[in-house]
């Protein structure tokens, strides 16, 4: 049984999320929460295995909800699952570095919001990798090429690199698996060790990680 938490400012989005959320199978909502501080004291009485976040609120948003949440939170940790609109790129981005794991913009259709949450309690660390891959290419700007070895990725392999990349790109375990003729497991052990190297808590972060470094370049192929 998947627990989940709801996060919405919006009474009738949060009440429409939470109807949905309980008719479905396997899932049960542990709690509703209308703002970030609600949110914090609510995940610690909960232990949600999905939070789904709203990132615009009042007083404390979800960006700052999920830092606060990951902080204090002990293993395992709860999954928090981005509520957003395409428009709100910079509260996005901000939410990756907090540690958020996916995102599910708020005109997703019932069944894929089932999937997402579904896929997020799984193990899938970004759930919508092509609408990561805009957000993040539309708000991070770089310009000039990019080299050998980006500053910061030293102590990845090549074939580390090159595996970060193509996640960065948007491209799941199983294109990247086809692209570079291996195996899907041995995709998993290189984004293990590049996060474990990088010391970082999840694929989101790592894709913004791409980004930050230039290993990714937004609007190169």
């Amino acid at each position: 049984m998947i627990r989940v938490l709801v996060v919405d400012d919006q009474v009738l989005i949060r009440a429409g999320l939470v109807a949905l959320l309980r008719a479905a199978p396997g899932i049960e909502v542990v709690g509703e929460a209308e703002d970030g501080h609600a949110a914090v004291e609510a995940a610690a009485r909960t232990r949600p295995d999905v939070i789904l976040m709203d990132i615009r609120m009042p007083g404390l948003d979800g960006t700052a909800a999920t830092e606060r949440i990951l902080a204090g939170a002990v293993d395992p940790l709860p999954r928090v699952l981005v509520l957003t609109t395409f428009d709100l790129d910079e509260y996005v981005f901000a939410a990756l570095r907090a540690g958020a794991c996916g995102f599910l913009l708020k005109d997703t259709g019932p069944e894929r919001l089932i999937e997402a949450v579904t896929a997020v309690a799984l193990g899938d660390m970004l759930f919508a990798p092509s609408v990561t891959r805009r957000l993040i290419e539309s708000y991070v700007h770089r310009a000039g090429p990019v080299p050998d070895t980006p500053a910061g990725l030293d102590a990845l392999t090549a074939r580390e690199r090159e595996v970060l990349r193509l996640t960065a790109k948007g491209l799941s375990n199983t294109e990247i698996a086809e692209r570079l003729h291996i195996g899907e497991a041995t995709v998993k052990t290189h984004l293990n060790r590049t996060m474990a190297k990088l010391d970082l808590d999840s694929r989101a972060q790592a894709v913004v990680v791409a980004y930050e470094t230039g290993l990714v370049v937004p609007g190169a192929p």
